[in-house]
């Protein structure tokens, strides 16, 4: 049986229900208030956890690509001035962290680099996120894995055997997997659902969901195929300017998800036949004698 792991004060794994993440992202596109204005859907839609992403630009931003220039809501800027554009420091966080509490939801963070790493750390976070882009970055892994805490490796764009060997590298102890498919947004045809047994047979570990669909009917399905957690990007609106509003969930849509989503682990039962209460009076009347 697959082990189960502690996020904060919840277990998440095989026998509890699915860990709800709202992925917040880079969607407050370096606005407080709209982070705050997000990790409130979050709440009131009734998710365990928001997710940020952090990464440190001259660190994360590969060389070529630091003085290409991109259209932005600030106008013209080279791509390095857009990543230190949208990156809260450690004011904002230290607010994030606050609001979070004040508001009883957990927040972490998907890190992009060792110094982000090291960033996060000082503000004690239930676990670390690794991007499906970082699953390789053998020695970001070892940084994460050095702080003891759970880890979710994230799974996007990557070959079973880079899996595997991620893996062996991190080994299962307090690890989650989450399948995914990195394309934003995703077409149905590419999710790949059943993907999440082949992850739950091959790996003795909790295995959950990182989707970037538009709509919600796919997720429900990694529910019903056993995703131990799901994370949806969630958005104040699809329209909004940035590069993952279009594949994120809005507060209404999020509100709807979780809630169906309790809907469907109640309805799966625990898959023994039996004979309700609610039936006696319908068998009495109808069932014929043998």
């Amino acid at each position: 049986m697959p082990q189960v792991v502690k996020i904060g004060e919840r277990w998440v794994g095989k026998g509890y229900p699915s860990f709800v993440i709202a992925e917040i992202g880079i969607n407050h596109n370096g606005d407080l208030s709209i982070a705050k204005r997000l990790v409130d859907v979050a709440v009131m839609a009734g998710c365990d956890a928001v997710k940020f992403q952090k990464r440190t630009p001259e660190k994360a931003v590969p060389p070529e690509y630091r003085d290409v220039i991109r259209e932005t809501p600030w106008g013209l800027m080279t791509y390095l001035e857009y990543r230190h554009k949208i990156e809260f420091g450690f004011e904002a966080y230290a607010e994030i962290d606050h609001y979070c509490k004040e508001k009883g939801i957990l927040w972490f963070a998907s890190c992009w680099d060792e110094d982000s790493v090291e960033f996060i750390e000082q503000f004690s976070p239930p676990c670390y996120k690794i991007a499906s882009a970082s699953l390789t970055d053998l020695p970001l892994l070892a940084k994460i894995r050095s702080k003891g805490r759970p880890v979710i490796l994230s799974t996007g764009m990557s070959t079973l055997e880079e899996i595997e060997a991620s893996v062996k590298f991190m080994n299962l102890d307090n690890l989650l997997i989450a399948h995914s498919t990195s394309t934003y947004p995703c077409p149905s045809e590419e999710l790949n659902l059943r993907v999440i047994q082949t992850l739950q047979r091959r790996f003795d570990c909790p295995v959950g969901y990182s989707g970037h669909e538009v709509g919600l009917q796919t997720t429900y399905a990694a529910v019903t195929l056993g995703a131990a957690f799901v994370e949806r990007h969630i958005t104040l609106d699809r329209a909004m300017w940035g590069s993952d509003q279009a594949a994120s969930v809005e507060p209404w849509g999020l509100m709807r998800l979780v809630r169906d989503i309790r809907v469907i682990e109640k309805a799966m039962g625990d898959g023994q036949k039996k004979v309700y209460k609610s039936e006696l009076n319908a068998r009495q009347r109808l069932r014929r004698s043998q």
